[in-house]
């Protein structure tokens, strides 16, 4: 039985740099000599796509490659669960995270990479004021409880970011960049990042996600025009505006995009039905042959077969790929009609869409009609017309954003959680539209000046308290919902800690007593709850994944993910109980009958000695039960 220590690769959040290197080897091989990179010979292999030159495009400020470091180093955190804190915590798929968002998202890398479909952030803008993100390289984890008086007595330490620093704009990419680095790994093949921005670091923001995210996944730099009024104090221009960048992860991965439809637009323009495909709706009309105002491109000129058995060439391209287009004609999609001089090709733009939303207009580049007053208006509604944080962004404009990104079932992120806007647009349009959104927020507690709500996390996790109060009254009425019309109207509050798990730190002046203390692997004022949450994240398991209990031979047993991890916690387990014990899990087990491999995990100080661990372990792997593990 192999222990679990705060050395070990599960227990820490994914090597990257490890990762990278292993993905060079199994491509360049001969790259390679006793373990290290011939940077001589990669050269050579990747021929005139190395670029050498001393002065080169791209963006470039003191501390990039520390800032990119940091986005490497993997964290040795822990999120600790606060159900006290929560709201339906055992039926919930919604988290609510307070914490430093570089240690969170590095901490979600093993359990949500790949995983979210949208992500929107709303990060603070560099005016010149006090921002409290200084990370510290060496040991972030303590700089956090630093930072946010859990370790002194100091309470924050703030970070001046003044122009006259001198670092105005790098102290700003600096926390920006290993952020955005980690959050492109949370997104699935067709996930897309909206993010927030004034005039200030736009430029500079839309450098550093060229670099990041590529620059062919820009997708749109929309312009939020976020008041009506205002301009008594300016010297020059009413600055109405704001940004909003919006990437993709892949640009070939995603669809169009749509806004849902208008009711009045919908009943108007898609008037065309359709037998064959009655799920999809109605249609509209839209010709094949493409406008002058798209670029050339030989690919797009082809034939299609005419209901006369002729074949019709475009004057000058079509808008789809040839695959695409008889892919449409084998479905009856295409529609021709008779023209003086052959056939015109159009298609039928079904109002549903193969993802099964409806599809209404395109998103407009400039975003009107929503402004920073709605928020102020949403977040008073919920305070007893008190406003608890300056400038929310309004609601509407999040479930603006949310319907472009056009899914239903979308895990939606943020880490810059501020009020939390985010999470009452996803609960609200939740019930709006009958979607089964998720939600990831991100706040770290910083202090505030009020006794009621002292940290600005504190104002996050209960605004979301309030909307799920509002909802529930609303929908009190409507008994008659069944189990998969119900609303998840609840979230989990977890808090970033340092890990369950010690370190080796010896006290050289007293070596026989820093033995002793490591005899136990796990500190003493965490939870059995703690370390259970720690393995799921180590382990790459969703944070809402079901766990169940059982006593077998007197002893707790926690079932998680449907078998994919069985922990006994038990602080002592004497022999006489080693083989009842093994033997009820091994049942369980296969009453269970996972689809993969399972990890057993027990605590290492539980056993008696190590016959009794070994026998344990031996029982186990005979009924195929291979992977077993102490903390």
């Amino acid at each position: 039985m192999k222990p679990l220590t705060a050395n070990d690769p599960e227990t820490k959040t994914p090597d990257v740099v490890a990762e990278n290197i292993e993905q060079l080897k199994t491509i360049f091989p001969e790259a390679f000599t006793e373990e290290k990179v011939d940077f001589e010979v990669l050269k050579q292999l990747l021929g005139g796509m190395v670029e050498e030159r001393e002065e080169k495009y791209g963006l470039n400020w003191h501390g990039k490659r520390r800032a990119r470091q940091l986005a490497l180093t993997p964290s040795t955190g822990t999120l600790r669960p606060c159900p006290e804190e929560s709201v339906d915590w055992e039926t919930t798929q919604n988290l609510m995270i307070e914490g430093d968002n570089l240690e969170v998202l590095k901490l979600l890398q093993k359990s949500y990479s790949g995983k979210v479909k949208l992500i929107y952030i709303d990060p603070p803008y560099n005016t010149g004021k006090d921002f409290v993100y200084p990370d510290d390289f060496r040991d972030n984890i303590k700089n956090y409880l630093e930072l946010t008086g859990q370790v002194n007595s100091e309470g924050n330490k703030i970070s001046s970011n003044t122009e006259a620093s001198g670092r105005f704009h790098t102290d700003w990419l600096n926390m920006m960049y290993p952020r955005l680095r980690l959050a492109r790994n949370l997104l699935q093949e067709d996930g897309l990042i909206f993010i927030s921005i004034d005039d200030n670091e736009v430029i500079n923001l839309r450098a550093a996600c060229n670099e990041v995210f590529g620059e062919e996944n820009f997708i749109e730099g929309f312009v939020w025009k976020k008041s009506y009024g205002g301009g008594a104090k300016e010297r020059f221009a009413v600055r109405q505006h704001e940004f909003c960048l919006l990437y993709a992860k892949n640009i070939d991965a995603i669809d169009e995009l749509w806004l849902p439809p208008d009711p009045e637009a919908e009943e108007k323009y898609y008037d065309g039905k359709d037998e064959n495909l009655a799920t999809r709706g109605p249609f509209r009309i839209k010709p094949l042959e493409a406008t002058k105002s798209m670029d050339r491109r030989e690919n797009l000129v082809y034939g299609i077969p005419a209901p006369d058995g002729t074949e019709v060439f475009p004057k000058r391209q079509w808008w789809w790929s040839k695959d695409r287009a008889l892919k449409t004609l084998g479905q009856n999609g295409l529609v021709f009609n008779k023209t003086s001089d052959g056939w015109s090709v159009s298609y039928k733009q079904y109002l549903i869409g193969e993802d099964g939303l409806k599809r209404g207009a395109k998103p407009f580049s400039v975003i009107d009609g929503i402004y920073t007053q709605q928020g102020t208006a949403n977040l008073r509604e919920l305070f007893d017309d008190e406003v608890v944080l300056q400038f929310p962004k309004p609601v509407a404009l999040l479930e603006r954003l949310l319907n472009v990104a056009g899914d239903k079932n979308a895990l939606v992120l943020d880490f810059f959680a501020g009020s939390g806007t985010t999470a009452q647009a996803v609960l609200e349009l939740n019930r709006e539209d009958h979607g089964h959104r998720r939600f990831i927020l991100v706040q770290l507690p910083e202090r505030t000046e009020r006794k009621d709500f002292r940290t600005i996390a504190e104002i996050t996790k209960e605004r979301i308290r309030r909307v799920v109060k509002k909802l529930n009254e609303l929908d009190s009425g409507q008994l008659d919902l069944n189990q998969s019309e119900r609303q998840d109207l609840g979230f989990r509050v977890f808090k970033l800690a340092s890990s369950n798990i010690k370190a080796w730190d010896p006290n050289r002046d007293d070596l026989p007593r820093t033995l002793h203390d490591s005899i136990e692997h796990l500190k003493t004022d965490r939870t059995e709850q703690d370390i259970l949450f720690e393995l799921l994240l180590k382990l790459g398991l969703d944070l809402t994944i079901p766990i169940e209990q059982k006593s077998i031979a007197g002893k707790t047993v926690h079932n998680i993910g449907a078998g994919t991890l069985l922990v006994c916690l038990a602080e002592q387990i004497a022999a006489a109980k080693v083989e009842p014990l093994a033997l009820g899990i091994a049942a369980w087990h296969k009453e269970l009958a996972p689809a993969g491999e399972t990890t057993v995990v027990f605590r290492d100080s539980a056993f008696a000695d190590d016959v009794a661990k070994t026998n344990l372990t031996a029982i186990l792997q005979q009924h195929g039960l291979e992977n077993v593990r102490s903390l």
